[in-house]
């Protein structure tokens, strides 16, 4: 089998609903040439080898809907092509991309699968899928491959490349089926996104949303104005100073009283932060570290008791977790670094990328931890007795998952704490014996308000419950069930689009929206020209959702877009199909039959919104099958209005959208509006001859008014007064 091969021929990203499913996925067309003559069960020892490179495929169920389904298939025989998708699925899986979409399919030419997976981000799957290519020719051609090495290889570019855990939460929570509100990452890397479109939208960054003030993340930095702002307000804070030298250092612990925190002004994340400290070198010791994390150095009162984070999102506690020590036992022969090696780094919830709810700890790169364990008298070379406790960080990541015992009070006191900063969203640090207490009766203290803060920690707490943190933020973004979305109209079909388009677009504009059209005649913003060229495409639809001016989106998407970039929204609230000519996509991205066609048109159908509407020509049969996909409303426009669809459709209490003589009609049931009459239409469209496919686009570009709610006399003045200028 050495001279096998499998080529991939293209490779597309579909970015938005496509004619496979919803989500983005990456199509290759794929050629295995001679493999076409030999399915899986034909290769000597193919099963074999694939299994010992991938024994996780047990678990892919394949179409007999059950574990191990694929690899009955696999022993049964199966090509190549379909191969191909579950090994690139599988180590997406393993690169920590779990789950996914994947489809393979013959083309109309012998030897050639478009084979389809999900794509969590375009570089990272079209990785895998290479990778998944060349795994599977060393099982067809007996030769080694490094799977670990490989997994391991992708896993560091998802993680540079995914949205990170914060993030992903945030994202996760406001698209999810309860909600439904459309996100759009803004980088190709990075935390930027973007939920909701045009005008609607918001935008985050991380913990972060566009209503964080830079004025209270700046003051949330400055630790010592922090401070003096909640003391002037009555928020319990630890009493101290900045200090600018060692020696003053020593003098603002003399004047506080032993013992004392030595930490940057301005860090994060309790870098640079040392905590009960008693002896002057220590502290001398302390201030010279906490003097390289920030552009300045605080002494504070040490607190006694735990360190707490409280998670505060629009003035409301949502989250609490407790900080924990972490230590070794000495067994008389490992030095400190092993045993923190083998009994804390060890620990699979600690790592160094941001999914990791744990730090790792190295004392070599960890002064607060080395200073600890030289107060004990060792170094990280240290052999400790067998049975001595050391202890490694006094405060360590926040494990434990503590909501339901923080004292009314305390949240209270938290929330105070954040109003005075001035943050939407914040983390407290606090610091006492007893969560479950009013902090007065112990003297408990606030000693951080941060903007920013890691989620991870109430997503996956060691002990207690994860909280919905990111769908908190969700709601304080969106409250009162708001989707963020703006009313997004997409026209598709085989001829009329752009005259739909803008039709549509010019009835919203007279409605009020400010209006954004992208469509093959330009690019548009209410009546100002962005670009000339051809928009009907992703980029351009993607650039109006982007813009946060605009009230309404018109889109059009003709179906070279739809094959070889998906839609750029993931629903609408109406979508046009204006007619269907099965023969004018023939040839194009193997199509080659009007069930292809079908399918492709149909995906403007299937992204309608509940509340929304399909306009469908009933004049059509192939359009008229698409009515039951739409999960909302469907208005046929016709120019014969006794034919039988829409006469039962009518009779039904529906609307359509008709020709009676020479009126256009808008009907529901049986009740009738007539709109204009055809000799009152704009010369734009050219109506007074027997022009029936410019009747079309104007009956198409009324229904979708009236699905937009646009009142009738507007509707009116927009067909007397349309203009191609």
């Amino acid at each position: 089998m050495k001279s096998k091969d499998i080529k991939f021929l293209e490779i597309r990203y579909l970015r938005g609903p496509n004619i496979w499913t919803y989500r983005p996925v990456i199509e290759a067309v794929v050629d295995i040439g001679e493999l076409e003559d030999f399915p899986s069960n034909v290769i000597p020892g193919f099963y074999e080898r694939l299994t010992a490179l991938l024994p996780s495929l047990a678990e892919h169920r394949c179409s007999y809907g059950e574990s191990g389904g694929f690899l009955r298939r696999v022993r049964e025989g199966t090509w190549p092509a379909h191969i191909l998708e579950h090994v690139t699925l599988e180590i997406q899986n393993l690169a920590g991309m779990p789950g996914g979409f994947g489809k393979a399919r013959e083309t109309s030419q012998r030897g050639v699968y478009k084979v389809v997976v999900r794509a969590w981000h375009e570089e990272v799957t079209r990785s895998c899928l290479y990778a998944g290519r060349a795994l599977l020719l060393a099982a067809i051609r007996d030769e080694a491959f490094d799977v670990d090495g490989t997994v391991a290889q992708l896993a560091e570019m998802a993680e540079r490349k995914l949205l990170g855990p914060s993030t992903s939460c945030i994202v996760e929570a406001a698209t999810a089926k309860d909600r439904r509100i459309p996100a759009i990452r803004l980088l190709a890397t990075g935390n930027l996104v973007q939920l909701g479109y045009g005008a609607s939208s918001r935008r985050i960054w991380t913990a972060e949303s566009d209503r964080t003030s830079a004025i209270a993340e700046g003051i949330s930095r400055d630790k010592a104005l922090t401070k003096s702002l909640l003391a002037s307000c009555g928020v319990p804070v630890p009493e101290g100073r900045p200090v600018d030298s060692a020696a003053d250092a020593w003098e603002a612990a003399e004047e506080i009283g032993l013992p004392v925190v030595v930490k940057p002004s301005d860090g994060n994340h309790a870098r640079g932060v040392f905590t009960n400290l008693v002896a002057r070198e220590e502290i001398e010791s302390a201030y010279a570290a906490a003097v390289e994390e920030g552009s300045g150095v605080l002494v504070e009162r040490y607190v006694r008791g735990s360190e707490h984070r409280l998670l505060v999102i629009g003035g409301k506690l949502v989250a609490a977790a407790r900080g924990e020590t972490a230590k070794v036992i000495g067994d008389g022969q490992s030095t400190i670094n092993q045993l923190i090696d083998a009994q804390i780094n060890s620990d699979p919830r600690r790592g160094a990328a941001e999914e990791f709810p744990l730090d790792i700890i190295d004392l070599a790169d960890n002064p607060v931890a080395n200073l600890e364990v030289s107060r004990q008298g060792f170094t990280g070379e240290s052999v400790p007795a067998a049975g001595r406790e050391v202890l490694i960080v006094r405060s360590g990541n926040h494990t434990d998952d503590v909501t339901d015992l923080v004292h009314p009070d305390t949240a209270a006191t938290a929330s105070l704490a954040v109003r005075i900063v001035g943050l939407d969203i914040a983390g407290v640090d606090l610091v006492c014996e007893d969560i479950s207490q009013p902090l007065d009766g112990q003297r408990g203290a606030i000693v951080e308000v941060n903007a920013g803060p890691g989620l991870l920690m109430h997503l996956k707490p060691e002990k207690g419950q994860p909280r919905p943190v990111g769908r908190a933020i969700v709601d304080q973004l969106f409250p009162d069930g708001d989707d963020g979305r703006i009313p997004v109209i997409g026209v598709s079909g085989s001829t009329g689009k752009t005259t739909v388009a803008r039709l549509v677009a010019h009835l919203l504009m007279l409605a009020g929206k400010r209006t954004g059209l992208a469509c093959s005649s330009g690019l548009y913003v209410d009546r100002r020209c962005l670009d000339r060229q051809d928009s009907a495409h992703w980029n351009a639809a993607h650039r109006l959702l982007m813009n946060r001016v605009v009230e309404a989106a018109v889109l059009e998407n003709g179906t070279d877009s739809l094959l070889g970039d998906g839609l750029a929204y993931d629903r609408c609230q109406v979508g046009i199909v204006t007619n269907v000519d099965p023969s004018r996509h023939f040839g194009r991205y193997d199509v080659h039959t009007p069930e292809q066609v079908f399918t492709v048109l149909r995906t403007q159908v299937d992204v309608i919104l509940p509340n929304g509407a399909a306009v469908l020509n009933a004049s059509q049969p192939m359009l008229v099958d698409m009515a039951p996909l739409c999960d909302g409303e469907v208005i046929y426009f016709a120019r014969d209005g006794q034919l039988p669809v829409v006469v039962a459709h009518l009779a039904e209490n529906k609307r359509a959208v008709l020709l009676r003589g020479r009126e256009l009609v808008a009907a529901r049931g049986s009740q009738e509006t007539v709109i204009t009459k055809l000799e009152s239409m704009s010369l734009a469209l050219s109506l007074n001859g027997d022009n029936d496919w410019q009747i079309d686009n104007v009956l198409a570009a009324t229904a979708a008014a009236m699905a937009l709610e646009i009142a009738p006399e507007i509707i009116r003045t927009g067909l007397e007064t349309f203009s191609l200028a």
